[in-house]
């Protein structure tokens, strides 16, 4: 979390005034800091690992188990309406009455600086269990970070009453770590992400990281540890087996700037959508939450009538599906690609709107989707065309740069040198791009907000 939580000196204050890095290192009380978010990130991990392995099992009984329990041989066509309908009572529900709101509006980009109070987490575990279990399209990586601050939070409380609001920040950090550690394949991306979106920098960067990091580390061994102990698997996104690619060239060099021209515009009409709609259905959540669900329901039911493909690809994250997506590519028609990105993105717009969750994985999706799509037409490889979208539709949702560089980088290990100096031209392409032709987000109109350097993507606020 930022250390911008913490209140500013003023203006002419004197530079003294500010904490000396070096003395907090070594005091006592940093050490106990240090320690704490170490044991912080074991129980930590242990419920993010549950929290998804719950997720997880929760959409295969609902959308697997429970139609056959109910007489059907395989899921309706329509049984999507169902679920997604009481994911929208629920998520309306916990936002209107449960302390706090259930989380971020993730209509107005992924946000992960600020505290979590303790009285917020059984909203935000309400709402975004409702919406990830429930087939809405959007990640589990916001609840992770929002659950993991407020634990932290709550652990300091817990320990001492009136401890200063730096040890909240630090190891309200340090949860946020552990929960996202293995996420995203590494706790490495993870931790770049955490800095990057909530505006960590400056002389105080390493005092509020280093807990993180010790945290996330812990956080990854128990993530392996329980996967041993009980069996189970929490997912990540990894994607393997996929075929080389070659080194870049001049036409590859113009797919990557065509690519991140193509996601800045998919992804400020994404945001279009979702921002539009969020001020319709604010004033009216309860009655309009359910109905935007049953929307979602409707692309899904026109992508399965029209491709005969499963519904499971446009709705969900996209987290499970993606590796399948592109181990398949082969065998989807150019048209069904184009209308799976067409179905996929207004869901992910919608969903934005009115839902609890993040807003990674989806944007990974769609962006696999398009290059997918476009490898069809001639000499853009499929994975290469994977890679440059995941780049370029990361940085038009997130607004994050360094972090959207990274993912495809992580994902395609195997070609990861050779597609990175693509990868940065897609993502550059994209990020400038999205600065043009991106909404305004609610926050970037005042010129106090936001907590760190202004960006033109949506994670600036």
């Amino acid at each position: 979390m930022s250390t911008a939580e913490a209140p500013p000196p003023s203006a002419a204050a004197p530079a003294a005034a500010l904490p000396n890095p070096t003395e907090l290192l070594k005091s006592r009380s940093y050490l106990a800091l240090l320690f704490l978010g170490a044991l912080i990130g074991v129980p930590v991990a242990a419920i993010a690992y549950f929290f998804l392995v719950g997720v997880g099992k929760a959409q295969t009984y609902v959308f697997a188990t429970l139609p056959k329990e109910f007489g059907f041989s395989s899921q309706p066509q329509w049984w999507p309406f169902i679920p997604l309908f009481i994911s929208g009572v629920l998520v309306a529900l916990s936002i209107q009455y449960l302390p706090g709101t259930s989380g971020h509006e993730p209509a107005e980009g992924f946000k992960a600086g600020g505290l979590v109070q303790p009285s917020e987490l059984p909203g935000i575990i309400i709402a975004s269990f409702a919406t990830l279990a429930l087939g809405v399209v959007l990640g589990p990586e916001a609840p992770l970070i929002a659950i993991g601050s407020g634990l932290g939070v709550l652990a300091v409380h817990l320990l001492k009453k009136d401890a200063p609001q730096m040890a909240s920040v630090v190891i309200g950090a340090a949860g946020s770590f552990a929960a996202i550690s293995t996420l995203l394949g590494s706790p490495l991306v993870g931790a770049f992400l955490l800095m990057e979106a909530s505006g960590i920098g400056g002389p105080l960067l390493g005092i509020v990281l280093v807990p993180g990091l010790l945290a996330a580390g812990i956080g990854s061994l128990i993530f392996v540890g329980l996967d041993h102990w009980t069996g189970l698997t929490a997912p990540t996104l990894s994607i393997s087996n996929i075929p080389h690619v070659g080194a870049p060239s001049l036409v590859l060099f113009l797919w990557a700037i065509a690519i991140g021209l193509i996601c800045a515009v998919v992804g400020s009409g994404i945001r279009r959508i979702a921002l539009w709609l969020q001020a319709v259905v604010t004033p009216r959540r309860l009655l309009l939450t359910p109905v935007v669900g049953l929307g979602v329901g409707v692309l899904v039911l026109i992508f399965t009538e029209v491709t005969g493909k499963s519904g499971s690809f446009v709705l969900f994250s996209g987290q499970t599906q993606l590796p399948t997506l592109i181990h398949e590519a082969g065998s989807w028609a150019v048209g069904s690609v184009i209308l799976l990105i067409a179905c996929k993105a207004i869901a992910y717009g919608l969903s934005l709107s009115s839902f609890r969750g993040g807003p990674i994985f989806p944007a990974l999706f769609v962006g696999s989707a398009i290059g997918i799509a476009l490898s069809h037409v001639g000499g853009l490889p499929l994975i290469t065309g994977v890679g440059l979208g995941i780049g370029g539709m990361s940085v038009a949702m997130l607004g994050l740069p360094l972090v959207s560089v990274l993912l495809p980088a992580l994902f395609l290990a195997q070609d990861a040198v050779d597609l990175l100096p693509l990868i940065i031209v897609a993502v550059v392409v994209s990020y400038v791009a999205s600065a043009h032709v991106a909404p305004k987000l609610p926050t970037e109109t005042s010129p106090s907000a936001g907590s760190g350097a202004p960006a033109p993507g949506p994670a600036g606020s």
